[in-house]
């Protein structure tokens, strides 16, 4: 079976954590096309579990592209150089949410929408809560809340479109069946 490749790829417009760039690439029947691609360094997106192993701690902050406040996890990008994903995960964590966590479990990773960007999100349980303070980063944050939502009720929750976040709705999802393997195996 042929394969497609790329034959090359340029910026079209640098920024500091994407990049819009064009793409050149060889199909299958020597067909060359272009595809307008963004890159991306990649996100963290964690799961803080509280004790009763059912609530979890979302945030609900102001997103410009939607105009409007979205419900979702605490999450950020891999923007440091060097970070570990962990790392970066339990910085967000406190940053966004204000707590640290004793357990951290990786749940999964997954592509936010492979059509027209390589961002990759790695989804984290974070349990053992304890309070160490927020660090809130940026306006949107600054004006953010926090709340607890069911993980039972993930899927009324976004039946309802009270849950609207692909990667809250991934992760959310990855972390009940997690939760449910575990008392299985148990």
């Amino acid at each position: 079976m042929s394969s497609f490749r790329k034959i090359g790829e340029r910026d079209r417009l640098p920024g500091s954590f994407i990049r819009l760039v064009s793409g050149t690439f060889v199909g299958p029947d020597g067909y060359t096309f272009e595809r307008e691609m963004v890159r991306h360094v990649g996100a963290v997106c964690i799961v803080p579990l509280e004790a009763d192993e059912d609530t979890v701690r979302c945030v609900r902050q102001y997103r410009a592209p939607l105009e409007a406040t979205v419900l979702e996890l605490p999450a950020g990008k891999l923007d440091v150089p060097g970070e570990d994903k962990e790392l970066a995960a339990r910085r967000e964590l406190a940053e966004e949410v204000g707590v640290e966590a004793e357990h951290f479990i990786e749940l999964g990773s997954f592509y936010n929408s492979p059509g027209f960007t390589d961002e990759c999100t790695t989804c984290y349980l974070a349990q053992g809560l304890s309070e160490v303070g927020t660090s809130l980063q940026g306006i949107e944050e600054q004006h953010m809340t926090i709340e607890r939502v069911r993980l039972s009720e993930l899927y009324s929750l976004v039946a309802s479109g009270e849950l609207v976040d692909g990667k809250t709705i991934i992760a959310l999802a990855l972390a009940r069946e997690h939760l449910e393997q575990r008392a299985r195996r148990r």
